[in-house]
């Protein structure tokens, strides 16, 4: 390996423990990320029973933090409609991060689960950060 591919070597290793010790060095985490689902529930029962206990406790193992459900399936709390109509269940989870979200969405054990979602339900989800302003 010749000097200059070794200095860019290096310059590529110092920049990349650099973004990835960001956290550890100064305590600053990147922004958390949310996850907003309107999910059209055609079967609550089913749902309730097959999809949710599963694709919890696969969120939860990858860091998600249910923020808000309301809806079919949920704990009796409605969707109010601000404008328009409003969808028949709405869900709000927080990730440590996107990357975190991302892993969760691509667990080939969340994809089995999602499928049998799918049966119950129609999907329509989105994902933001948060601020880390305060």
């Amino acid at each position: 390996m010749n000097a200059r591919s070794k200095i860019g070597l290096v310059m590529l290793t110092c920049a990349t423990l650099g973004a990835l010790g960001r956290e550890a060095l100064h305590g600053e985490p990147g922004p958390p990320a949310y996850l907003i689902g309107q999910i059209d529930v055609i079967n609550p029962d089913g749902y309730a029973k097959e999809y949710l206990p599963k694709a919890r406790e696969i969120i939860k193992a990858h860091g998600g933090k249910l923020v808000a459900a309301a809806g079919a399936a949920a704990t009796g709390s409605q969707v109010v409609a601000v404008d328009g109509e409003p969808p028949k269940r709405v869900v709000i989870y927080m990730y440590p991060s996107m990357a975190a979200l991302r892993a969760w969405r691509n667990d080939p054990a969340y994809v089995q689960v999602r499928a049998v979602g799918e049966k119950y339900a129609t999907y329509h989800t989105f994902a933001v950060e948060g601020s880390v302003a305060n």
